[in-house]
């Protein structure tokens, strides 16, 4: 791994992966009428399927409250995760491909803690699109930072040390997403996944994710118990695979 790779994460840790797009705006609930006329709510317990694989592709969603990933399926059948989404973000907009009454999902969505979602048909949100370019705008803005989340995803997969592959994925999730300082002023981060959702994340096993992470929270770059977020400190686990890599 790269020093130049590693600083690079540091100095956007801060401002996020997109700090530097201070003109334009990501696509978000509030962006939605206020008054509710637009879209369903619906209430998903942790574990629920908001789609499954071949529903039908007609609808956009918001989280209101809450974490949903998407998941796909491995040629073996093992499941792995695509992406997290957090409050106030889009998802399932990438599925809209063929007619209205033909498409259909190519992977599911599932609610990672007790999750509050709009469900927008397509048809209404395009008619709410047209009518609105600043909406547009954040649509297709959103777009982008998807493309370039999974470029990044794609970088970190091609890490083969557990440790690097794992820690820029940490970073990665910290720097995206639904997060909360544990401490104003502090870099500490909360982050709402589980052992088996970054195993899924970063094609490990739940095992070499657990033994890893152990290593982190000796070296106290990391902290978790069962029933708790885990909570990490970037600038530190920087720090950490920065020298890690020095020593090689």
């Amino acid at each position: 791994m790269s020093d130049d790779t590693l600083k690079r994460y540091k100095a956007e840790f801060p401002f996020g992966e997109h700090g530097d797009c201070s003109a334009l705006t990501a696509l978000t609930i509030e962006h939605l009428p206020p008054d509710g006329s637009l879209g369903e709510p619906l209430e998903f317990g942790r574990g629920a399927d908001v789609w499954q694989l071949g529903d039908r592709s007609d609808s956009l969603y918001f989280i209101k409250s809450g974490q949903v990933a998407l998941i796909t399926s491995s040629i073996e059948g093992n499941e792995i995760v695509l992406n997290l989404f957090g409050a106030g973000e889009p998802f399932g907009e990438l599925c809209f491909c063929g007619r209205e009454d033909t498409a259909h999902r190519q992977n599911w969505a599932r609610a990672t803690t007790v999750s509050s979602v709009l469900e927008i048909k397509l048809a209404d949100f395009l008619n709410y699109l047209q009518g609105n370019s600043e909406i547009l705008g954040g649509f297709v803005f959103t777009f982008c930072i998807r493309l370039a989340d999974a470029l990044r995803r794609v970088e970190i997969l091609s890490y083969r040390g557990a440790e690097e592959r794992l820690g820029m994925l940490l970073l990665h999730l910290a720097s995206i997403g639904e997060k909360r300082r544990v401490e104003e002023g502090t870099s500490q981060v909360e982050l709402l996944v589980t052992h088996d959702d970054l195993a899924r994340m970063a094609a490990m096993s739940r095992q070499h994710v657990t033994i890893t992470l152990g290593r982190l929270r000796r070296a106290g770059i990391v902290s978790y118990k069962r029933g708790y977020p885990l909570v990490v400190q970037p600038d530190a686990l920087t720090d950490y695979l920065t020298d890690k890599s020095f020593k090689r």
